[in-house]
């Protein structure tokens, strides 16, 4: 194991965070900004979600002095290339992308354009900087397994050629484009598969939120497969010294990927009884068929990441989902007030 610390502050020049009005990019970019390192974050602010969120979270950065935002669309090659060298950044989170498995049966080109085009750009932007780029970290998705046998932890070796949905295909495909420029242009990239992150800030699209919001209306929620899918349910607060300790790492040229996941999965029944406790409130629930694009269970495998860099805390779900239901209960009575 590396002996790698988080503690470790302010030692880089400023640190590029794409998508830092996202859920995972704000808790990264709040979380280094913390340390006292300098940030430019990226985000072009899409209505795939309430955009009240977004500008909520960049609020919340701009608390901090060394903090930066420019609004920008990653699929603007000359843009991004442009905005990357005249920072001459070093280091490169790459968290932007157009998520969520539904959304894309119904606009697949938003897919395409962000996931594809602009992940194509971060590539292009980093071989520019060359030999000046000590690491280029990004986002993938546990997607990229689609559906198979939940038996054990799903491996990074395991096959990732049949996926179900089309955001996972253009996951898939962003990590096979940063393999084959990590080998054209000497590139030290690493992508990170993550499972099922959730927590305070997160995604409304996400069955967390959404059920939170509806059971917060009096709503019935509905649960796919009687509820019987499982997730591996990954505390954002568990996930972020794993991005720290990637950023401070120079792994050399190479391209690599990583699960990061808690390695705990659990159904669906299980995560609408958390919330009911979080909420002290008792859930509407309406059984309904899987969806397409569905996975019936994911759950990771992180020993790979556990050899290089140690541990990732596993915060169980009541706890995680206590934090979360704490700050939505917040979140909700300060939209209800302003509006």
């Amino acid at each position: 194991m590396r002996a790698i610390t988080t503690e470790k502050v302010a030692t880089f020049m400023a640190i590029l965070v794409t998508g830092a009005a996202g859920f995972i990019g704000f808790h990264a970019a709040r979380a280094l900004l913390q340390r006292g390192e300098t940030i430019v974050g990226v985000d072009c602010l899409t209505e795939f979600y309430d955009v009240s969120l977004k500008h909520a979270r960049l609020a919340e950065l701009a608390r901090f002095e060394r903090f930066s935002f420019e609004r920008l669309d990653l699929a603007d090659h000359d843009a991004v290339r442009a905005l990357v060298l005249g920072h001459g950044f070093t280091r490169i989170l790459h968290l932007a992308a157009q998520a969520g498995v539904r959304y894309s049966l119904e606009n697949p080109f938003a897919y395409t354009h962000s996931n594809v085009s602009g992940h194509l750009s971060v590539l292009e932007a980093a071989r520019a900087l060359g030999p000046r780029l000590e690491h280029l970290v990004y986002a993938s998705s546990s997607s990229v397994y689609g559906e198979r046998p939940a038996s054990r932890g799903f491996r990074e070796d395991d096959p990732v050629d049949a996926p179900v949905s089309l955001y996972a295909a253009t996951k898939r495909a962003d990590e096979l484009m940063t393999r084959t420029y990590a080998h054209l242009y000497a590139l030290p990239a690493t992508g990170l598969r993550f499972f099922t992150v959730y927590g305070p800030w997160g995604r409304p699209d996400m069955a967390y939120f959404s059920f939170s919001e509806k059971m917060a209306a009096g709503e019935t929620i509905e649960l796919f497969n009687a509820g019987r899918n499982t997730r591996d349910f990954t505390f954002i607060d568990d996930i972020i010294p794993s991005l720290i300790r990637l950023l401070e790492d120079n792994p050399g040229p190479g391209a690599r990927v990583f699960n990061i996941g808690g390695s705990s999965p659990v159904d669906t029944l299980s995560l609408v009884s958390a919330l009911e406790r979080g909420l002290a409130m008792t859930a509407q629930v309406v059984h309904t068929a899987s969806q397409p694009g569905d996975v019936s269970a994911t759950w990771a495998d992180t020993s790979a990441f556990e050899a290089l860099y140690g541990a990732t805390p596993q915060t169980p779900l009541d706890k995680g989902i206590g934090v979360f239901t704490r700050w939505f209960t917040q979140w909700r009575d300060t939209r209800a007030k302003a509006s």
